[in-house]
């Protein structure tokens, strides 16, 4: 059993996040995709919340990143762009309570839906949030333009 809690994360954290996001574009095959950087995230910190997972020594172990965003069909949303967790700390619940924490700030904000994606192949993350009643929709396809 590990000793952490669930904050809103900080300026002071953003490079640890950051390094969050760069080894889950690493799982997800893609780690040359990541151009991001901590002086862009504080420039564009405005656009986006993030909560951490934060061990009782100050590591940071997990996180979720997510922005308001409005639907046409159903109204004002969130989208929760990654939700991630170090591999040693997986299945502990960390994801968990980060997902709780997206979801009731969802609640607290009348959003009508939360939206994210999840690679085809990730067959654990794909199982962990339909035991949470999450509908995964395999008709639609990604659009990005950049």
């Amino acid at each position: 059993m590990i000793n952490y809690t669930i904050r809103p994360a900080i300026e002071n954290d953003f490079e640890a996040i950051l390094g969050l996001i760069k080894e889950l574009a690493l799982f997800e095959k893609a780690p040359d995709k990541v151009t991001n950087t901590v002086s862009q995230m504080k420039a564009e910190k405005d656009f986006f919340q993030a909560w951490v997972a934060e061990k009782s020594d100050g590591e940071i172990i997990g996180m979720a990143l997510f922005y308001d965003v409005y639907y046409t069909w159903v109204g004002r949303s969130l989208y929760l762009d990654d939700l991630y967790v170090k591999e040693e700390y997986r299945g502990s619940g960390v994801g968990q309570k980060l997902l709780d924490k997206v979801i009731e700030i969802g609640k607290q904000n009348n959003c009508k839906r939360i939206r994210w994606q999840v690679l085809d192949w990730n067959i654990p993350a794909m199982e962990f949030y339909q035991k949470i009643g999450a509908n995964l929709d395999g008709e639609w396809i990604n659009c990005d333009l950049e």
